[in-house]
């Protein structure tokens, strides 16, 4: 029978729940959860491998600590705080809660948590030593400790990958019933099933009786609170997540709340803000109210002062280290073909003031003069010209390009002050012609030798994914963020995804 106006129908093989609700997916069918909710297995299987890696972590660092300072000859009291320490560490970073499985296989909380667990630590020995009056040699716990952080840090990335397997092919996923009207809910979904390695699976949709594709007005008391808890014992979901709903709000969203923590059901709420993140995000208590405050993007001032610092420094330290290996590409550019070593190519940077960008040549002398030739077989973004079997690269260059070695010039542009290690895509002019309003916000900040787009896919991303990741970057910098794109970067090279 054809639904009738303001009725949501669902599959035949879900029944619907009072004539409100839409399931999207094919959804085996569930035993309702029972009153007494029980973690899902994975959970607890997680949190003692981490339990586990921790307390190895612990005697790795411990052991390495004692065989450096004392040798083999270790006194009675250091067997003991040897013997007590693992078990500290391991409760310290309960109290961090890096066994919360909300952190889980996704965002950095998870290592957060390990690197206050370390402060923590040591304060905690400092305070125990100083209370018991018992003397701690400083090169043990100056050893231990960061052998401990560093070797939990790795054991912990190598279980959550371990999880991310296990994610790709379907398992260790949370359930999770989205409610809210049409347009929010789908966004949503598409979000949440985006990156299936931070284990989410919409395995149902709910949205009001009334709303529809078509936008119409909605009565507040069509999206029924019963109705969402039905589906929930219906389909056994772990999380509800809410996307932006007015009519969902308030009292009534409290009340939910309260009835979803009596089934050990997670509950999150998507404010509908996209591309900012975590650290220009506050909760603000005001008269009474829980009110969502963004920060403004740090765009200048201290910050980027000691970025600039930073990037001169590393970029320094980089060129005097890999000196060799850039004078032996220098050999081989010149010897492979003729022309000159370096390729200059003119870019816009912060503020839209023009640079000389500097590369490796990585093709024939002539190339510029080809390219009018090629346009039509581009295999870029529409934007930007990129073919994966450029007639005009040297064989050399193909090699260059494919570990990025051709950008290692680009390291005298962040000594120069042109350049940052990361950041935007430094953009040509005829591509900042065609800028939208919103994409000029890319040259706030120094363009880079790195960004998000090159761990991201680089040339295999289209123009929009581009700008969109140029624009998440300069909207949430911080030094955490830089150190883990460059860090992704090393990972991005070595695969060469997107390089050509």
């Amino acid at each position: 029978m054809p639904a009738t106006p303001g009725e949501v129908t669902a599959p035949e093989h879900s029944p619907a729940l009072n004539g409100r609700w839409v399931v999207p997916h094919e959804v085996p069918a569930i035993v309702p959860r029972s009153s007494r909710w029980t973690e899902p297995r994975w959970v607890g299987v997680y949190r003692w491998a981490a339990v586990g890696g921790d307390l190895l972590a612990a005697m790795i660092g411990i052991s390495i600590a004692l065989l450096t300072r004392f040798g083999y000859h270790v006194g009675s009291s250091y067997l003991l705080i040897s013997s007590l320490l693992p078990l500290a560490w391991v409760g310290v970073v309960a109290l961090s809660k890096g066994y919360d499985s909300r952190y889980f296989g996704a965002g950095p909380d998870e290592f957060r948590s390990l690197l206050r667990s370390g402060v923590g630590l040591t304060a905690a020995v400092a305070l125990a030593s100083y209370a018991t009056k018992t003397e701690i040699a400083r090169g043990f716990v100056v050893l231990a400790i960061p052998v401990i952080v560093g070797t939990a840090l790795v054991l912990r990335y190598g279980l959550r990958k371990d999880l991310h397997r296990h994610r790709l092919r379907g398992r260790c996923m949370h359930r999770v019933l989205v409610v809210g009207r049409t347009g929010p809910a789908a966004t949503l979904c598409e979000h949440l099933e985006s990156r299936p390695t931070d284990g989410f699976r919409v395995v149902a949709t709910c949205r009001p009786r009334g709303d529809s594709r078509s936008s119409g007005p909605l009565q507040p008391d069509e999206l029924d609170e019963a109705d969402i808890l039905a589906a929930v014992d219906r389909h056994a979901v772990d999380v509800v997540a809410v996307a932006t709903d007015p009519e969902l709000a308030g009292q009534s969203l409290r009340r939910l709340s309260w009835a979803l923590e009596q089934r050990g059901v997670e509950l999150i709420v998507s404010p509908g803000i996209i591309e900012v993140a975590g650290p220009r995000i506050s909760i603000r208590p005001v008269a009474g109210l829980s009110l969502l405050h963004l920060e403004r993007p740090s765009v200048s001032g201290g910050p980027h002062l000691m970025k600039a610092v930073f990037d001169r420094t590393l970029a320094l330290g980089m060129l005097i280290l890999l000196a060799p290996l850039m004078i032996g590409v220098t050999i081989a550019v010149k010897l492979s073909s003729p022309g000159p070593v370096l390729f200059h190519q003119r870019r816009v940077g912060k503020g839209g003031a023009e640079f000389t960008m500097l590369k490796f040549r990585s093709m024939y002398a002539d190339a510029e003069a080809r390219l009018g030739d090629l346009y039509a077989l581009s295999d870029g973004n529409g934007v930007i010209f990129k073919m994966r079997d450029d007639p005009r690269m040297t064989p050399l260059g193909r090699l260059i390009r494919r570990f990025s070695l051709d950008e290692l010039p680009q390291l005298f542009n962040v000594l120069r002050g042109d350049m940052s290690l990361v950041g935007p895509r430094p953009p040509l002019s005829e591509e900042v012609a065609l800028y939208a309003a919103d994409d000029s916000r890319r040259m706030l900040v120094k363009p880079g030798i790195t960004g998000l787009w090159q761990v991201s896919g680089r040339s295999d991303l289209s123009w929009d994914e581009s700008v969109r990741l140029d624009l998440r970057y300069v909207d949430n910098w911080s030094m955490t963020l830089d150190l883990l794109i460059l860090w992704k970067t090393a990972r991005a090279v070595i695969y060469g995804a997107g390089a050509y």
